[in-house]
């Protein structure tokens, strides 16, 4: 009996506890969630499990491995917000797979993604014809964003500063250059690049936030 109190208790104690971290590592969705956010979850998760499995484990030794671990992501999810390239390398980045209703099996071959994958994906968004799909761009969550036919490549809104650096592959997706964006931001009153957060442009409109 006295064995069974204890495993409650410790279940109780250790529920708060990542609850508590989970609440401190930032809100996301279960959809949101990056490849290192699913790393400290899991490890978090497996920690607490060896706890109340054996409750005569000292309790300091169950807790410390899930605070250390929560506070290694806190400061890589830092670094990653201070840092575009290690971003990318942990999060991913946004791939084109259909443009103007073709394939682009290179980028479907590069993420491992199948057409059946992708079909279905496209049912569950009402399509049921590629040639209906103007863009069709994977997401580093997993999610699939779609745009029918009818908006321009020139008029879709993608990222062309982000944290000071300018997105060359946005900038080319768009037919532009740095020489055209450099004097743009000149226009918009920004004459440093790295003072900009985030700037994107979309049918002759531009949305900036500054650092």
């Amino acid at each position: 009996m006295e064995e069974y109190i204890l495993i409650t208790f410790r279940t109780i104690v250790l529920y708060g506890l990542i609850i508590l971290i989970f609440r401190l590592m930032g809100k996301r969705e279960v959809g949101e969630l990056s490849l290192l956010d699913l790393i400290v979850f899991m490890m978090i998760g497996e920690v607490a499990v060896l706890a109340i499995e054996d409750p005569y484990v000292d309790m300091l030794k169950a807790v410390f491995p899930m605070v250390l671990l929560m506070v290694l992501q806190v400061m890589l999810s830092w670094f990653s917000l201070k840092n575009k390239t290690f971003r990318d390398l942990i999060d991913g980045t946004p791939s084109v797979l259909v443009r103007h209703g073709r394939l682009m099996k290179n980028e479907m071959r590069r993420n491992r993604y199948n057409i059946d994958d992708l079909m279905q994906q496209l049912r569950d968004k009402d399509i049921f014809d590629m040639n209906d799909v103007e863009f069709a761009i994977l997401e580093p969550s997993g999610m699939l964003t779609v745009l029918k036919k009818g908006r321009e490549e020139g008029k879709l809104s993608l990222p062309l500063i982000m944290d000071g650096q300018i997105q060359y592959d946005h900038l080319k997706k768009l037919h532009k250059d740095e020489p055209w964006l450099r004097a743009e931001m000149e226009r918009e009153g920004y004459s440093s690049l790295e003072k900009i957060l985030f700037c994107s442009y979309e049918n002759g409109q531009w949305y900036i936030s500054g650092k």
